[in-house]
Formats: structure tokens, C-alpha cells, sequence
């Protein structure tokens, strides 16, 4: 081969290699895209979802167990839990709300509560969660109900599947905490992660800030 050749040949193999290298390089770089974009979702995007009752209705919060004023604003106990997570989340906020309308006094209310779980009903949900799948992390609050989660949640976790996600249930009760609640959630979605959220007791919602934020601190979950 003359020495024209050779000097082609030599030029057409540092070409070669300088486009494996370009493509390895390209290659590369996609990966470390791939496996950053794969470890935000494990850490992703945070749903609050929440049962309360009663809703805000204008009725002074003394009159009733679940219900708080927060600067001029009336929460149900649970929402304004959920309100406090997704504060401090940077979450996004879901209402778990029913066709069926609870009455609004106490006693009333948990006579109600009863009855239905007593009959074990699903109550229809007039809420639903579109987007599901943009969600790896979904806190789940509602008010501990005569040993148990409402019926309300049954339909919930029945209508959901949260294969492959983290499921935190978070509670506000009198006393009784989660009772037998996040052993019927963890085998209600067996393909879930499940850990147990923060429990408020109904006395203590006022100063609840300082317990969730401690709690979220604890599973590096705050914003």
C-alpha cells in the first residue's frame, strides 16, 4: 500500500473511532438521564388524599368534634391535617367525598357511622382521582370511626389500585388512634407499600403542625 493509502486508512480509523466514542459518549449520557429521571420518581410526586366530616359549613367549630378554625378558616379535623401535609410536602390535595350526606351533629354523626358500618355499605364516591399514575407517594387520611376507617375508604381503596406505590395512611381520632385500620389497608393493597403516617388525636389538632412536621422530617418526605 503507498503512503496515500495509508495515510487514508489511518484517517478513515480515527474517523471510526471518534464516532464510537461520540456514540458511546451519547450513550452514556442517555443513561445517566434515564436512571436521574428514575430516581426523582422514587422520591416523586406526593397525593394527599382525605376523608373528613363534617365539611365546613358555616357552623361554629364547638359544636362539633371535627371541626378546627385556623386563622378565620373552618377545616374538618382530617382536612386540616391534610392541608398541613401538603403544606409541607409540596403535595397535591385530593377530597375523598360521598353521594350520601352525613348529618353534621355529633351524636348523629357517629349513630350514622355506625349503622353503615354495621351494614358493611360501600358509599358511592362523587370523586375520583384522574391521574393517578403521575403519583409514587399517596398519603390517605380520614377520621378513626368506631374502631375502623369509614366505609367511605373501603369504596376508596376498593376503586384504586396502588400496585408498585407507597400508601401512608394518616388518622385523627379521639383516642383509639388507627385501631385495626392499616392491617386492613395493607391487605387491602397487598402490592403497595404501606407505612403508618402520623395519628392525631382529636384534642391535639390544634398543634398538630409540630407532629406532622416531625414526622415528615423523619422520613426525609418535607419540602
Amino acid at each position: 500500500m503507498n503512503k496515500i493509502g495509508l495515510t487514508l486508512s489511518a484517517a478513515l480509523m480515527l474517523s471510526c473511532a471518534a464516532m464510537l466514542y461520540a456514540h458511546t459518549a451519547w450513550t452514556n449520557k442517555a443513561d445517566c438521564t434515564i436512571a436521574t429521571s428514575q430516581g426523582h420518581s422514587e422520591t416523586g410526586k406526593i397525593l394527599v388524599a382525605y376523608f373528613t366530616w363534617p365539611e365546613p359549613d358555616g357552623v361554629d367549630a364547638s359544636t362539633g368534634a371535627s371541626r378546627i378554625i385556623d386563622n378565620g378558616k373552618l377545616y374538618g379535623n382530617t382536612e386540616y391535617v391534610a392541608h398541613l401535609i401538603a403544606r409541607h410536602t409540596g403535595g397535591d390535595l385530593f377530597a375523598i367525598q360521598t353521594e350520601r350526606t352525613y348529618p353534621s351533629p355529633h351524636l348523629e354523626l357517629i349513630k350514622a357511622a355506625k349503622a353503615e358500618q354495621e351494614a358493611g355499605e360501600r358509599p358511592k364516591l362523587t370523586t375520583h382521582i384522574k391521574n393517578l399514575k403521575d403519583y409514587d407517594i399517596i398519603f390517605v387520611g380520614y377520621p378513626n370511626w368506631w374502631y375502623d376507617m369509614p366505609m367511605a375508604l373501603y369504596t376508596f381503596f376498593d376503586e384504586y389500585d396502588f400496585n408498585g406505590k407507597t400508601v401512608i395512611p394518616f388518622v385523627t381520632s379521639g383516642g383509639s388512634n388507627f385501631s385495626q385500620s392499616m392491617e386492613t389497608i395493607t391487605q387491602m393493597e397487598k402490592d403497595a407499600k404501606v407505612i403508618k403516617g402520623p395519628a392525631i388525636l382529636t384534642r391535639n389538632v390544634q398543634d398538630a403542625e409540630q407532629v406532622v412536621v416531625s414526622w415528615l422530617k423523619k422520613q426525609g418526605l418535607n419540602k
